[in-house]
């Protein structure tokens, strides 16, 4: 269903807002610190396990990938609403926050994609692997 896939939504946003609070407070600033990011790769990443194994229904595919797509310009919505001259002026964490996040989202993309090509360019392996996770979970 549908709601299963908000509902997944739901789970990675209160677990990436968590881990936005906590990261600000090892950093010392009270704030949060890329929730909303995290809860995206959250998202990301429990859709491509979910996939691998089988787990997502297509009803439940489509709850995902709409929430995805709706989640990318509330993202871009926020950060416009940030104060860009107000944290250069705090000192140099916001400025290594933005690097250290776009380096890690680039590295993490970048490996998806790896992925995703590796599974594309050898479908035989992606179907038998595919085989042995289905016999294994009714086993």
């Amino acid at each position: 269903m549908i709601i299963y896939g908000t509902a997944l939504l739901a789970l990675c946003h209160l677990l990436g807002i968590f881990l936005g609070d906590l990261l600000g407070q090892l950093m010392g600033v009270k704030t949060n610190v890329g929730g909303v990011g995290i809860a995206m790769l959250l998202l990301i990443c429990a859709r491509f396990y979910m996939q691998r194994r089988s787990w997502l229904p297509q009803m439940t595919e489509r709850g995902v990938e709409y929430w995805g797509a709706m989640y990318i310009p509330v993202v871009v919505a926020m950060a416009a609403q940030q104060d860009v001259v107000a944290a250069l002026r705090g000192g140099p964490v916001a400025v290594l926050a933005a690097i250290g996040s776009v380096l890690v989202c680039g590295a993490v993309i970048s490996l998806m994609n790896r992925m995703e090509t590796a599974r594309m360019e050898n479908p035989a392996a992606a179907e038998a692997e595919s085989m042995l996770v289905k016999e294994h979970r009714h086993a």
